[in-house]
């Protein structure tokens, strides 16, 4: 008895952390969603935002009943295995992402995202530039120019051996 007992209490203690674990990740995405959702201007978006919102919640309380059911059917004696709870949160974090990624303020902050990361990478490499250039080194600008320049050397090069030869042919006709 002493043995199910701590049992009981261990399974417990696991349940209950990772109910508090989840309502801080429900915390953490509701913060995050709100503030999302605070920088969304138009209705539509606004709107699609809630709802997919709402749907991840949904997705989150329903994996919330589900331990609560597991952990019962574990407390009436059926085998449980542990795995089965983490399977639950994963694939419910899943399901919860979809729901959120798959809204247009979600594609919209993205794209501005994207769009802010491509503009400092590209501020980053002019002063990258600019630096390598004040110290005298080539720039990956400077490697590419003379590259295009040997192309095209090599180009006209082509072309004046091609009249060389016909120039030469017409010669050996005489």
């Amino acid at each position: 008895m002493q043995d199910w007992n701590a049992f009981a209490e261990q399974w417990n203690e696991q349940f209950l952390d990772a109910l508090e674990d989840n309502m801080e990740a429900q915390a953490q995405f509701v913060e995050s969603w709100s503030e999302t959702v605070g920088e969304v201007s138009e209705d539509a978006e606004f709107s699609d935002g809630v709802e997919g919102y709402a749907r991840a919640y949904e997705t989150w309380m329903n994996a919330s009943q589900q331990m609560v059911d597991r952990m019962n059917d574990q407390l009436e004696g059926e085998d449980v295995d542990i795995e089965e709870f983490r399977d639950i949160w994963l694939n419910t974090a899943n399901e919860a992402f979809k729901d959120v990624m798959s809204t247009t303020a979600f594609a919209r902050m993205t794209g501005e995202t994207v769009g802010d990361v491509l503009e400092m990478q590209q501020q980053a490499d002019e002063a990258a530039q600019e630096t390598l250039r004040s110290l005298g080194f080539a720039t990956q600008d400077d490697v590419v120019e003379i590259g295009d320049r040997l192309v095209e050397l090599e180009r006209r090069q082509h072309d004046v051996e091609q009249k060389l030869d016909r120039v030469l042919e017409h010669l050996d006709e005489q």
